[in-house]
C-alpha cells in the first residue's frame, strides 16, 4: 500500500524559521492545518510542536483537534453555515464571518452554551471571495456589537486564493485604516488585523507590511516552504515535508507505443503518440497509486531518470527508460509532492499516513543566522 510521510525534523525547522520572523516583526500568526485533513496522526506532531491557533475551514478536523488537544485554540476560517452554528460554538474559539444573519444564530448559540464567542469579520479587498464590503462595514459592525456573547477579536481579508489578486502595501493600509475609523467611531478596541496569508510573507520581509497588521495565518509555506507570491522556493526553508512512497508492483520493458483501435482513457481524453518512437520500447513499472490518491500532474520521482507516463485510478505508469538503477519488483520510489498532491493523498483512505519523528529540534541560531529573512 502506498504512504505519505511527514518529516517532523524538517517541519520543526520551518516552524521555528518562521517563528523567528514573525517574532522580529512583533506579529502574531496561527497555523492553517487543514492540508492535513484532521489526520489525528499528523495533528499530533503539529500540537506537540506549538501552543499556537490552529485553523481550518472543516468543523470536523476542529472537532478533531479538541480531540486531541482541548487547550489549543481553534479558528475557523471560512463563513460558517447557519446550520451549524450550535457545533462551530463548540469546537470553534474563533470564526470569521461575513453575514449578519449566521452571526445571529452564532449569538444565540453562545448564549445557549454560555460562552463568548470571538469572531473575526472579513473584508472584500479586491479578491472577490468572502468579504464584507466597505461601504456597508460601518452598519454591519454596529449591528454586530449588539449581539449578546459574541466580541469581536479582529478584521481580516483573504487574496488570491480565487481571482489570484495579490496583497501590496496599499489594500494592507486600507484594512488598517478600516480599524482606525470602527475604533473611533465606535469606541470598542479591534485587538487583531488579520492581514497576511503565506502569500504576505514576501511582502513582510521586505518590511512593506504595515505595523498596524499583526497577525497572519500560515498553512503552504510553513509546511512547504514556499514564497506564494512569486511562486518560488525560500531559501533556508525545507520543500520536502511530505514524501509519497509507492510500491512497484509490475516491471517490464514494453512498447513505447499501444496498439490497437485508439478510443479515450479514463479522464475522457485519447492520447497521442509520434510514429517515431514506432518499434521502441522501455522498461516501465506500475506502482500503487493512482488519480483517486493524488495528482499525477503535481509529484516528481526523486530518482533520476524516471518519468510519469499516466495513471488509472489506482496505479501509476512509470517509463524507467534502461532501468539504470536496477529497481525491481517490490521496491518502493519516492515522489515529491506540493500543496494539491498532498492535500489529494491526505483525502484519501488508500494512501497510509507515516511520521518520521524528530531526532533534535533544529538549531534557531542557524536559522537566524543564515540570511533566509533578506532573499528577496
Amino acid at each position: 500500500m502506498s504512504y505519505i510521510s511527514l518529516n517532523s525534523d524538517k517541519l520543526f525547522h520551518n516552524f521555528n524559521f518562521l517563528d523567528a520572523l514573525f517574532s522580529q516583526h512583533q506579529i502574531d500568526w496561527a497555523i492553517v492545518g487543514k492540508l492535513l485533513c484532521g489526520n489525528a496522526t499528523f495533528l499530533k506532531v503539529l500540537l506537540d510542536m506549538t501552543d499556537k491557533e490552529i485553523c481550518d475551514s472543516r468543523l470536523s478536523n476542529l472537532k478533531t483537534i479538541k480531540k486531541i488537544s482541548p487547550e489549543t485554540n481553534t479558528i475557523y476560517i471560512k463563513p460558517p453555515a447557519k446550520r451549524l452554528a450550535r457545533s462551530i460554538v463548540r469546537f470553534a474559539d474563533v470564526s470569521f464571518n461575513t453575514e449578519l444573519q449566521t452571526l445571529k444564530a452564532l449569538s444565540e448559540q453562545a448564549v445557549i452554551q454560555e460562552k463568548t464567542h470571538r469572531v473575526v469579520l472579513m473584508l472584500e479587498m479586491g479578491e472577490l471571495r468572502e468579504g464584507i464590503m466597505l461601504k456597508d462595514l460601518m452598519d454591519f459592525y454596529a449591528r454586530v456589537l449588539e449581539l449578546p456573547n459574541i466580541e469581536i477579536v479582529g478584521l481580516g481579508t483573504n487574496l488570491c486564493c480565487l481571482n489570484g489578486i495579490l496583497p501590496d502595501e496599499d489594500k494592507l493600509k486600507t484594512l488598517a485604516w478600516c480599524r482606525n475609523i470602527l475604533e473611533d467611531q465606535f469606541g470598542h478596541k479591534i485587538p487583531y488585523i488579520s492581514g497576511g496569508s503565506s502569500v504576505t510573507l514576501p511582502l513582510l520581509i521586505r518590511d512593506e507590511v504595515p505595523t498596524a497588521i499583526n497577525h497572519f495565518r500560515i498553512g503552504e509555506t510553513l509546511f512547504f516552504g514556499t514564497d506564494v507570491y512569486a511562486d518560488k522556493l525560500i531559501p533556508g526553508m525545507h520543500q520536502d515535508v511530505f514524501t509519497l512512497h509507492a510500491e512497484v508492483i509490475e516491471l517490464s520493458e514494453k512498447p513505447l507505443l499501444p496498439t490497437g483501435t485508439a478510443g479515450t482513457n479514463l479522464t475522457g481524453e485519447t492520447p497521442e503518440f509520434s510514429e517515431e518512437d514506432r518499434n521502441r520500447s522501455s522498461v516501465r513499472a506500475i506502482v500503487d497509486v493512482g488519480l483517486l490518491d493524488t495528482d499525477y500532474n503535481n509529484i516528481i520521482p526523486t530518482q533520476p531518470g524516471i518519468s510519469i507516463i499516466g495513471a488509472s485510478s489506482d496505479m501509476l505508469i512509470l517509463d524507467l527508460n534502461d532501468n539504470p538503477g536496477g529497481i525491481k519488483v517490490g521496491d518502493t520510489l519516492e515522489f515529491s509532492m506540493n500543496y494539491m498532491a498532498v492535500l489529494r493523498a491526505m483525502n484519501s483512505d488508500y494512501v497510509d499516513k507515516t511520521v518520521i519523528p524528530r531526532s533534535a529540534a533544529p538549531d534557531l541560531d542557524d536559522i537566524t543566522k543564515s540570511g533566509g529573512f533578506s532573499y528577496i
